[in-house]
């Protein structure tokens, strides 16, 4: 660390949810990062707050987070989240009894999952259809509704008679603020291009509506090119034409499976990040990367820790540390370059190696600033 005494003048509460698996690893791997950029760089501090809600303890006692749990997360400036998930426990409770509560609860309805090829690594795509400048895509999920609002039941459980239902809410005032995210986020970037993603050829209620709403909230914004994709052809667009889209939104499916896609094709998902965003800022804002919790390599060291500093990064913005943001990213993307990377990019190193190596690019970026 740098011998250089700064005076703190921010500090910014995290609380810190490692959850299982490999979220544990990248976690501690953040904090180590963070702890390092806001030492080196100085002017502020974070302060972590962590919470072992984890499967483990699920199984133990029966809850995820305590009654009081989201009274608790209010009380911080943002949250970072490792990953949940674990072979015996039902994907279904995991979620639904820890990371989407959080979302809906803290109004945390845009999600935003930026797509591009870092530097050293390298797209699965031949160049022949995509160059390294060709994927740069900021992708906007709605995250509150949609096909992921919780709303249906079971009926005649257990039995040859058995009926499921699954219900889409699809809302004008829930649409609305995404288009107008989205539209904001688009003006704000270079090329000026929204792409709505869909399905409202089959899906003739929820989706019409979705459909209706964008293109009476794009009249606002005539800077804003803009197009529409049914969401199977998005698929082949992404892979075949990449260059041609920018700035994406989607509903809460098919946002979330897009971007796993988009992951992919920027070289892993282990590098991807996201931001769960209360744009209102009345409650805390959540910063997770999009993978999961990896049980086949749990504990071993090796995950890749990309996606936990590309989210971290998000966080630091978020909470108004912008040279300190973009500090990160220089550094994470100087050591990628250098080819200093896990195994799923090609790499040799664990998730310690890519941190140590991230940790002294950091040092050295901002020793002479």
């Amino acid at each position: 660390m740098p011998s250089t005494v700064h005076s703190v003048t921010n500090v910014h509460r995290i609380a810190c949810i490692p959850g299982d698996g490999i979220g544990v690893d990248i976690t501690d791997a953040a904090i180590h990062v963070l702890n390092t950029l806001s030492a080196t760089i100085g002017g502020f501090e974070f302060a972590f707050t962590t919470f072992d809600w984890s499967s483990k303890n699920y199984l133990e006692r029966g809850w995820y987070m305590p009654p009081d749990g989201l009274e608790q997360l209010k009380k911080f400036d943002a949250i970072y989240f490792g990953a949940v998930g674990w072979p015996n426990v039902p994907d279904h409770i995991s979620l639904w009894s820890l990371i989407l509560p959080i979302r809906k609860a803290l109004n945390q309805y845009v999600n935003v999952r930026p797509t591009r090829i870092l530097q050293g690594t390298k797209s699965p795509l031949s160049e022949s259809v995509c160059k390294p400048s060709d994927l740069d895509w900021m992708i906007i999920r709605e995250n509150s509704e949609g096909e992921y609002s919780g709303q249906g039941g079971t009926s005649h459980e257990d039995s040859p008679y058995t009926v499921a239902t699954e219900v889409s809410i699809f809302t004008r005032v829930g649409i609305e603020r995404i288009m107008r995210f989205a539209f904001e986020t688009a003006r704000s970037r270079p090329r000026k291009k929204l792409t709505m993603v869909t399905k409202s050829n089959a899906q003739r209620h929820g989706m019409v509506l979705w459909d209706k709403v964008f293109y009476e909230v794009a009249k606002e914004y005539e800077d804003v090119e803009i197009d529409k994709m049914l969401v199977d052809a998005m698929t082949v667009r992404m892979v075949l034409q990449p260059k041609s889209l920018d700035t994406i939104v989607a509903t809460n499916l098919h946002a979330d499976i897009l971007s796993d896609l988009a992951a992919a094709l920027s070289g892993s998902i282990g590098i991807a990040p996201s931001s769960n965003l209360d744009p209102t800022r009345a409650n805390p804002s959540m910063f997770e990367p999009i993978h999961g919790s990896a049980p086949d390599i749990a504990g071993k060291g090796i995950a890749n820790p990309v996606g936990a500093f590309w989210s971290a990064a998000e966080m630091v913005r978020w909470v108004g540390e912008e040279k300190a943001a973009d500090g990160l990213m220089k550094a994470v993307e100087n050591v990628t370059a250098r080819g200093v990377k896990t195994r799923d990019l090609g790499g040799s190193e664990d998730t310690k190696g890519v941190t140590e190596a991230v940790c002294r690019e950091i040092e050295d970026l901002f020793r002479s600033s």
